[in-house]
């Protein structure tokens, strides 16, 4: 049974909405009377969502929106809107509401936005939960010079990587950094063929050479290979290319201060501080990243 937080300074409004959300739904309502009483509620009982008018003192819905997105991130809220709030609630959806409802339309939108709402968060609840029973996940991908193709796949294993484990968001970003690093490089590097030194020397020369090769043979038809093994302990991830390789006992050295200024091996330097082990085969066209998980206590 879902429990629905109604926050709103005006009595007859908090009535309406919670004989609305009562009418034939099982759910139980709390109410509020504006953003700060609404925080001690949450404290005292955290609700499954909550309900919230804009215009309120002592703290506006924005301003709860704020907070309960970086405090309660786990709840959604759903906004009612009023005319001339049109721009906050703009911006209230941007720092994280889940959705809105105008309050002219209440009787008929707001019991099915709740619904469409708490379905989708528990849906992402119960994966989560699931994910981390996990005992093993294994992918593979075949995938074309695509920079968003990529870019999307980097994103998709830090999100399975993220559920598996519970990583926070800066743990999510270092990984997720060296991902598209390894990903990248066996685009331009390996199969498009770019020498990375260009960049050095001319940027826009890199990029236009890239971009004409993605549309030439022998280039264009080359794919990038990817398998990601995930346990409960460790993230191997191997990534290999269709191009001629190199020599990775040439590798910049990313011990030595020097090289943090050259765009030639930054990825590789990324690579290798944000991994705990990163491998390459003798050709160079495949690099294996392995993380462990740092349990915290």
């Amino acid at each position: 049974m879902a429990t629905v937080l109604v926050v709103d300074d005006s009595l007859i409004d908090r009535q309406l909405v919670g004989g609305l959300l009562q009418q034939d739904t099982g759910w139980l309502v709390a109410y509020a009377t504006d953003g700060a009483a609404a925080l001690e509620a949450i404290k005292a009982s955290p609700p499954d969502i909550i309900v919230t008018d804009l215009h309120m003192p002592e703290m506006t819905g924005l301003e709860l929106v704020v907070v309960v997105r970086k405090t309660y991130a786990q709840i959604p809220v759903i906004l009612m809107t009023g005319k001339g709030s049109e721009e906050i609630a703009v911006e209230a959806l941007h720092a994280g509401a889940a959705s809105y409802v105008p309050k002219r339309a209440l009787s008929t939108l707001l019991v099915e936005t709740v619904q469409r709402v708490l379905a989708s968060f528990q849906d992402d609840r119960h994966r989560t939960n699931l994910m981390k029973r996990a005992t093993a996940r294994s992918e593979s991908f075949e995938i074309e010079n695509d920079v968003n193709l990529l870019l999307s796949l980097s994103r998709h294993l830090q999100q399975v990587l993220a559920d598996a484990w519970g990583l926070d968001r800066t743990d999510r970003l270092r990984i997720g950094t060296a991902l598209e690093e390894a990903l990248l490089n066996s685009l331009y590097h390996g199969n498009l063929g770019v020498r990375s030194e260009l960049k050095e020397i001319d940027h826009d020369e890199f990029y236009k050479q890239a971009n004409e090769r993605k549309v030439t043979e022998p280039w264009m038809n080359r794919r990038i290979r990817v398998t990601a093994h995930i346990t409960p302990e460790e993230m191997e991830i191997s990534i290999r290319d269709e191009g001629s390789g190199f020599d990775p006992s040439k590798l910049p050295d990313p011990t030595d201060p020097e090289n943090l200024d050259r765009p030639c091996g930054r990825g590789v330097m990324l690579m290798r501080a944000f991994m705990d082990d990163v491998r390459y085969n003798e050709t160079g066209n495949e690099v294996t990243l392995v993380r462990k998980r740092v349990r915290t206590k």
